[in-house]
């Protein structure tokens, strides 16, 4: 039976954020343990590893002192998720002593970057595998086993996974991701993920649909498809040489079946398309929710991250997407304290903020990536104060808009769907609406209602991260 350990850690006033999750089967011979950090892409991929070593039989632990194996999935994003590994790698070369058989490994993004130093330098693991060489794992272990030093991190220009079925590792049954291509070709100045994860790849469409149909008998009732460019999707079928580009796999997922609800993540700017927002106007069971990255709203600063849009270009981008679905949600990622960034340049992307009115945003302080394009060409020169002060406001403009958005929903009837209890009360539920917006509402005394439900809510009070409302005898065709 599949259990989960998770603690999540929310830190984007403070420019950073970071989450750790730890799985556990009945009780086997040999167990291993896994911490993840980063975004959603690092927490499919621990899925696939979970796969990878359970084929292996090995079962995992949440109790890092039982563990053979310990494995910290990494991001190398930001600094501070670098440095809280680097923190925990240090603790569990402590346990080590105790424990001598006992085999540390890193993986993901940080691994890659960081192999020769985590390895030779500090001596903090005995394992390194990229992201592309996690079907290596076995062998490695093997190696490791032996007292040699294990690593591979190759990069792949086909690797996908798309033949290794994920043991999910989500408790509620609900949401799973799915992941539908590796890999990025945008060369923004700030990002390590090209140097990391290597080029674009693409999936095949029939390993997505078919695990997407699986989740769906399964009783999972949301799947999020995730790329690090979901718009830059493009597949050709072998057979029939015909091409798939991403609004295609939308529509094809979507009618597995209308009570499958579709998200995706992450969108790039210039790559987003009205054929994709026709598309999810189309279906009811497309979420009307894009993360649409903003980075900045000076087309100065855009230019000098490589992003290839202004911000005259975004707004446009963000004009249509209302034009076509004017109860779309938008969330951003917005960066303070680029290389050079001016007062003027802060002020612009505060005015971007207002102007697409999002409901959320990811907000972070700049900080330097070794590796990255950035690095190698402008100076990190914006003292910390002013990034901090910067980003202050920025999460203070983001703090109104979000609760302003909320404000608008009192009153109105949104759907939802039940994931289980609220973290401050087990007599209410909450669920997400379309939008990806938190829904809290009292429970009620009717066994047709239980996780995995739609119930329609009444909406009656919000706060600014969450609508509060009553669940309404609506006929429902969903169940």
């Amino acid at each position: 039976m599949l259990k989960l350990v998770n603690t999540a850690v929310d830190e984007s006033r403070q420019g950073e954020a970071y989450s750790v999750n730890a799985i556990v089967f009945s009780d086997n011979t040999k167990r291993f343990f896994i911490e993840s950090y980063g975004c959603a892409m690092n927490f499919s991929d621990s899925e696939i590893i979970a796969s990878i070593l359970q084929g292996e039989g090995y079962a995992p632990t949440p109790h890092e002192e039982e563990a053979d194996l310990i494995f910290l999935n990494t991001c190398s994003i930001r600094e501070k998720a670098e440095l809280t590994v680097r923190k925990r790698l240090t603790e569990f070369r402590k346990l080590k002593r105790s424990r001598p058989s006992m085999l540390i490994g890193i993986l993901g993004c940080m691994a890659e970057r960081l192999k020769s130093k985590l390895l030779e330098e500090e001596k903090l693991v005995d394992i390194v595998v990229g992201p592309d060489a996690y079907r290596s794992l076995p062998s490695l272990i093997t190696e490791a086993e032996s007292g040699t030093k294990a690593v591979n991190v190759l990069l792949s220009r086909e690797e996908t996974y798309a033949d290794i079925s994920p043991v999910r590792l989500n408790s509620n049954g609900i949401s799973a991701f799915v992941s539908i291509m590796r890999g990025c070709n945008n060369m923004c100045t700030f990002c390590v993920v090209p140097f990391t994860r290597g080029r674009e790849r693409s999936r095949d469409v029939s390993s997505i649909l078919s695990e997407c149909q699986a989740l769906f008998q399964q009783g999972f009732k949301e799947v999020t498809l995730l790329g690090q460019n979901v718009d830059s999707y493009y597949w050709v079928d072998p057979t029939t040489n015909h091409p798939v580009d991403f609004a295609m796999l939308l529509e094809r997922v979507a009618s597995i079946d209308p009570l499958l609800r579709v998200r995706f993540s992450t969108s790039h700017p210039k790559d987003i398309t009205d054929k994709v927002l026709y598309t999810m106007n189309a279906f009811d069971n497309i979420c009307k929710y894009i993360h649409l990255p903003l980075q900045s709203g000076s087309s100065r600063v855009l230019q000098l991250m490589n992003r290839t849009y202004t911000r005259e270009w975004y707004l446009a981008k963000v004009k249509r997407i209302k034009e076509i679905m004017p109860d779309c949600a938008i969330s951003a990622d917005i960066i303070a304290g680029f290389c050079t960034e001016t007062d003027q340049d802060h002020r612009d992307t505060i005015d971007v903020m207002q102007r697409s009115e999002y409901e959320f945003s990811y907000m972070f302080i700049y900080s330097e990536r070794p590796g990255t394009l950035a690095a190698k060409r402008y100076t990190d020169d914006i003292p910390d104060d002013v990034k901090k002060k910067r980003l202050a406001e920025i999460v203070s403009i983001q703090n109104n808009l979000s609760l302003e958005s909320n404000k608008k929903d009192i009153g109105k009837i949104v759907e939802v769907i039940i994931e289980g209890d609220s973290k401050r009360s087990n007599q209410q539920w909450m669920g997400r609406n379309s939008q990806n917006k938190v829904t809290v509402f009292d429970k009620v005394d009717d066994e047709n209602i239980h996780i995995g439900s739609y119930v329609h809510v009444l909406v009656k009070s919000c706060t600014q991260g969450t609508l509060l409302g009553t669940i309404v005898d609506l006929p429902l065709t969903k169940k």
